[in-house]
């Protein structure tokens, strides 16, 4: 009976945490395409709201959709990998359990997947709370596919000065599909675990015995912005996350004056530009958090390359009178507000 199963060709890998109501969107956008060669796998790191109860009540008209939970809340580096794991598909697409699967989605990576390639990056669409659109999420400087060996170093070199934001070294997960095998391959690094890039540093580590990777430049996913879930303890230690996160990849699998972590600190400024730097800084201030220490060495670390630009951007930084910010950030926001009314 077990060979007379369709074989699954993906396994749709959904880490959770307390995302009850947000997760039947998420599994109703999967199964309302899924085919016989498509398999969901829940991981529920104990989550105390109803996440279970409605996943439930999905499995009742979708057998191939697997929940499992776990004792205990152990983070989402455990979730993502235990989902893995669980899964049985060739390919695993790791997706955030409140983010939506865009129209054809799934018809076009199982059509996608059959060229074999050991990892797909896809695009996404960034969306409000309430999944109204926003913008178009380029990856790469790049509108056309196209595939790079990670393993050669003249093929990853031009990858990263391609490199738009931090996706194309595997933040988003959403964006992810992957040869499950390769994965399984490549254990995770205990170094990483707990700091929410233990899955980034899994695929950096694929390096050593080649890594294809196709981008495509279609968004497949709709990210929920504004329910970031990695900010429960306020903006700054969200902004550590980042940052000594992806310094400790960029050092530990390139060297910290490499190419390639210049470009991962290059990417790093553009997703947290200067203004909403002073913005937080501004903020911090007026909380007397504790934070202003942590925040000033972030900060230093990111404009740490020997650059006249790093240079002006940590002397405005450091000078610019917040209340003179506070007033043009608080104009720019009203005129922004009034252009997007008409």
């Amino acid at each position: 009976m077990q060979n007379l199963l369709p074989k699954i060709n993906l396994s749709i890998c959904i880490p959770t945490y307390n995302f009850g109501a947000f997760i039947g969107e998420t599994l109703e956008s999967v199964i309302s395409q899924a085919t016989d060669a498509v398999e969901i796998v829940v991981v529920d790191g104990a989550s105390t709201d109803n996440t279970q109860e409605v996943v439930r009540s999905f499995q009742l008209n979708f057998s191939r959709l697997h929940y499992i939970r776990l004792e205990k809340k152990g983070g989402i580096d455990q979730d993502m990998a235990r989902a893995v794991e669980y899964a049985q598909g060739t390919y695993c697409w790791l997706f955030g359990a409140d983010d939506i699967m865009a129209k054809d989605a799934i018809k076009l990576i199982l059509q996608e997947i059959k060229s074999g390639h050991d990892l797909y990056l896809s695009e996404t669409t960034l969306c409000r709370f309430d999944l109204a659109p926003i913008k178009r999420y380029r990856n790469l400087k790049l509108s056309s596919e196209r595939t790079f060996n990670l393993s050669n170093t003249k093929e990853r070199h031009e990858y990263f000065q391609l490199a738009l934001n931090t996706q194309p070294f595997f933040s988003f997960c959403g964006a992810l599909i992957f040869k499950r095998e390769k994965w399984i391959k490549h254990p995770a690094d205990d170094a990483f675990m707990g700091s929410c890039w233990a899955h980034a540093a899994r695929f950096f580590a694929m390096l050593a015995d080649g890594l294809l990777i196709k981008h495509l430049p279609i968004p497949l996913s709709l990210k929920r912005c504004d329910n970031d879930s990695f900010s429960d303890k306020g903006i700054v230690n969200r902004y550590r996350i980042s940052i000594e996160g992806y310094n400790k990849i960029a050092d530990t699998f390139f060297g910290h004056s490499s190419t390639e972590a210049f470009h991962m600190r290059r990417v790093l400024k553009q997703e947290m530009p200067i203004w909403r730097l002073l913005n937080m800084k501004s903020e911090t201030q007026k909380h007397g958090n504790q934070d202003m220490s942590l925040l000033n060495k972030l900060v230093a670390m990111q404009y740490a390359d020997p650059l006249l630009q790093n240079r002006i951007g940590l002397l405005v930084y450091q000078w610019m009178p917040l209340l003179l910010f506070d007033f043009i950030y608080k104009m720019a926001r009203r005129i922004k507000r009034f252009l997007n009314a008409r």
